[in-house]
């Protein structure tokens, strides 16, 4: 049990890192050309074809498989003492692990679809990569309907059993409430989720180093 908690802990941490490195890579280094033709798109995601899979894969796959074992450890510290929220938690952050993952694998596939259909007919493979992407947006990236009622529900499962820091569990229930309301197409929703959820890996990683339950 505590070297679940303390691998979680580790696990927790890592994906506040892939969140920041997901914020500075789309806010530095990302110069994607909205305003140029299809052509013009196709040209810069071919050129960058490389660099954006491997983004993909570890932004939402390898996050995915952190987040497995983040679920099933928060899983087995709160259901002594909270058994229902914390079984209802875990069905909503397994579901999440796989909206995660399969967002990342489609995105890849889709992108590769999209840039080898871009040589024949690039306006016909603009259409079919915007579909791609309103599809990996629904999934995994614009709502975050799931996550946040994972992380509300077993913020208020961690409450009811007295595990975790409290202040930490209120913060959990900001954070997933965010999440929630993302259901509303507002960046700036999906903005506020991603940065406190930064602070909540960080702040639940370093809880469960140093309080690990036996």
């Amino acid at each position: 049990m505590n070297h679940l908690q303390k691998i979680a802990g580790v696990s927790s941490l890592l994906q506040a890192v892939i969140y920041i490195s997901a914020f500075v890579f789309f806010g530095a280094f990302w110069n994607y050309p909205a305003d140029a033709d299809s052509v013009g798109q196709f040209a810069y995601l071919a050129e960058n074809q490389v660099i954006l899979s491997i983004v993909n894969l570890v932004m939402y796959v390898l996050f995915g498989i952190l987040l497995a074992v983040l679920v099933l450890a928060l899983h087995e510290r709160l259901k002594v003492n909270s058994p229902i929220l914390s079984q209802i938690a875990a069905i909503f952050g397994v579901i999440w692990v796989g909206l995660v993952i399969a967002s990342g694998m489609i995105a890849n596939i889709g992108l590769a679809a999209a840039l080898e259909l871009s040589v024949k007919d690039p306006d016909q493979a603009m259409t079919v990569w915007r579909a791609i992407y309103s599809v990996v947006e629904g999934l995994g990236g614009g709502n975050e309907v799931v996550g946040g009622l994972w992380v509300a529900l077993l913020s208020v499962a961690a409450l009811k059993g007295k595990e975790l820091p409290k202040i930490l569990n209120g913060f959990g229930l900001f954070v997933g409430m965010v999440g929630i309301l993302t259901i509303y197409p507002a960046d700036v929703l999906t903005e506020i989720f991603g940065i406190s959820q930064i602070v909540w890996f960080c702040w639940l990683g370093t809880a469960m180093l140093k309080s690990r339950k036996s």
